[in-house]
């Protein structure tokens, strides 16, 4: 069945490419063969090469903690995946990403899911959504700078595109959050949406079926594009068609196996009942692992490729200056555009060289104007400063004047006092000697 699904997909898009180059080239003549050559077995090499090689999917998954993401990625691909428990107390959404490889008779897939942990718990919403729009943009940057390489590995290049996205919204019954619609239309033109109601087993078969109708009435009348299975394809339009039909899909995913009858199945097993997981009655799991894994998983490889990286592609190269045509409508070359962005790079260059320059010049000549003027002032302070100086030095001098001055007299006034002092000493010691001359005078 694989190997059927992988020719087909093969013969399709290499009948599209034929079809192509008979467009681009007129003069080509149809011819019939009057023989085997051997061509016809060209699909078969394809489908042999996309074998060998092997096959790459990465999956989204966007809900809020616990509502069953990891247990329906186990259900899907019958297999126990590494889980971690998150918190609802995330300061901000991480997105983990985990790849593993799978086999599936000889076909081998490298399955890369990436679960949104904490997304919607913070307060503000707005970082609940940016950070996924984030990552699935670096994803498509990722692929974009691996093509502009000029020594490119694409084939053994590990392709972290998201292929599919789905989106877990809660069973409420009532309508979808903010947050969901808000989330979706910002991702709608980057990755194919598939909208899922999880836990659909809490609510009834009517209340189910009315919030579908509420879920897409409100897609619809927010501008929101949801993928939608191709129908263009005759062998799988009329399944196709019908899926449409049953969107957003209402699953229950469950690893524990219940003995129903005879078999063991996968089910939810309640007081008052067994929810199976693959009963199309009971739920939609089934429907979506055929739509997604079965029918369409290259459709949906193929809409990440053709439809969104190469919308985001085309805009940065826009944004890049890269154009198809001149104003004229004429064909521009990937030369001449890089010529006319180099000159126009090197225009800017000198521009902004310019500028600089101007601008070192008129800084210089204010730096200049500020030393001037410090200069100035310090000289202003440096006169002031010396004319205190000259005016100290003055008083200084008159001061040491008039101390010598009193120096002088207090000298003169110090030597008469000892003049004095002297004349006085001497009277007095003559005066002793008359008296003493005068008395031994008497006794004799």
């Amino acid at each position: 069945m694989v190997r059927k699904q992988i020719s087909k997909i093969l013969r399709a898009s290499k009948a599209a490419e034929s079809l192509v180059e008979c467009t681009e080239d007129k003069n080509a003549r149809p011819l019939s063969l009057s023989g085997h050559v051997g061509f016809d077995s060209l699909p078969d090499q394809l489908v042999n090469k996309s074998t060998n090689q092997g096959f790459c999917f990465n999956i989204l998954c966007i809900g809020e903690t616990g509502i069953g993401k990891s247990t329906l990625m186990d259900t899907l691909f019958n297999t126990n995946f590494e889980n971690f428990e998150s918190s609802h107390f995330e300061p901000k959404v991480k997105l983990r990403a985990q790849t593993y490889d799978l086999q599936e008779s000889n076909v081998r897939l490298k399955l890369t899911i990436v679960n949104t942990v904490g997304f919607g718990d913070q307060m503000n919403k707005q970082e609940s959504y940016q950070h996924v729009v984030d990552y699935i943009d670096t994803q498509f940057e990722s692929y974009l700078q691996e093509e502009l390489k000029i020594k490119r590995s694409l084939h053994n290049y590990h392709d972290s595109r998201i292929h599919a996205c789905l989106y877990f919204i809660a069973p409420s019954g009532h309508s979808l959050k903010s947050l969901d619609l808000v989330t979706m239309k910002k991702l709608d033109s980057k990755v194919n949406i598939i909208p899922v109601i999880a836990k659909a087993d809490t609510i009834s078969k009517s209340e189910l079926h009315k919030f579908k109708i509420k879920i897409m009435s409100e897609l619809v009348s927010n501008g929101v594009q949801i993928y939608q299975f191709p129908v263009d394809d005759e062998t799988v339009s009329k399944i196709n068609t019908a899926m449409n039909g049953h969107l957003p899909f209402a699953v229950v995913g469950s690893t524990e196996e219940v003995k129903i009858g005879n078999k063991m199945v996968k089910a939810r097993q309640y007081p008052w009942g067994v929810v199976q997981v693959e009963n199309e009655n009971h739920c939609d799991f089934v429907k979506l692992r055929e739509m997604l894994i079965c029918v369409n998983m290259e459709d949906l490889r193929e809409q990440t490729h053709t439809r969104h990286y190469e919308l985001y592609r085309r805009c940065k190269l826009e944004e890049m200056g890269f154009k198809d045509t001149n104003p004229e409508s004429k064909p521009v070359s990937l030369q001449e555009t890089y010529e006319a962005k180099r000159q126009e790079f090197l225009g800017e260059l000198q521009r902004r060289e310019e500028e600089m320059r101007q601008m070192f010049v008129q800084r210089v000549k204010e730096k200049e104007m500020e030393l001037k003027e410090a200069e100035r002032d310090l000289q202003g302070k440096f006169e002031q400063l010396k004319r205190l100086h000259s005016e100290e030095k003055g008083k200084l001098d008159d001061k040491r004047r008039s101390l010598e001055d009193e120096i002088n007299t207090f000298n003169k006034k110090k030597a008469a006092a000892d003049l004095l002092q002297g004349q006085s000493f001497t009277n007095s010691n003559s005066n002793a000697k008359k008296d003493k001359d005068r008395k031994n005078s008497g006794f004799m």
